[in-house]
């Protein structure tokens, strides 16, 4: 339940700024929860180390109603430099994808009432 929470305070926007920073997760998280910052910043840290070290292991990430984390291989190839149009080679490797969840689709967001 915890790390839904934190998950859907990463959507809320202070509508003066266009970006959520970790420290905003943070305030927000102790704010909601009642509980100090050190405590809340534990508590973020804790949740998103668990993502890197799954992602990182090639693990699927599903949180309902938020969305799916997928470590995806990515084929070598041949890119250009923008500056100098030289052409670069691009290693094999893995990249990140996220799916949004029903629930967050761009069309779907409302604003939280309790921000």
């Amino acid at each position: 339940m915890q790390v839904k929470l934190i998950f859907y305070i990463l959507l809320l926007r202070d509508f003066r700024r266009f970006s959520v920073i970790k420290q905003d997760i943070v305030n927000r998280v102790a704010a909601r929860m009642g509980g100090t910052k050190v405590m809340s910043e534990t508590a973020v840290e804790s949740v998103f180390n668990s993502l890197k070290n799954a992602l990182h292991r090639g693990e699927r990430i599903e949180l309902r109603g938020f969305g799916v984390f997928i470590v995806k291989p990515r084929k070598s190839g041949v890119g250009r430099n923008p500056r100098t149009g030289e052409e670069v080679a691009i290693p094999l490797g893995n990249t990140i994808r996220f799916k949004p969840g029903k629930e967050i689709r761009a069309d779907k967001i409302a604003p939280d009432p309790i921000n």
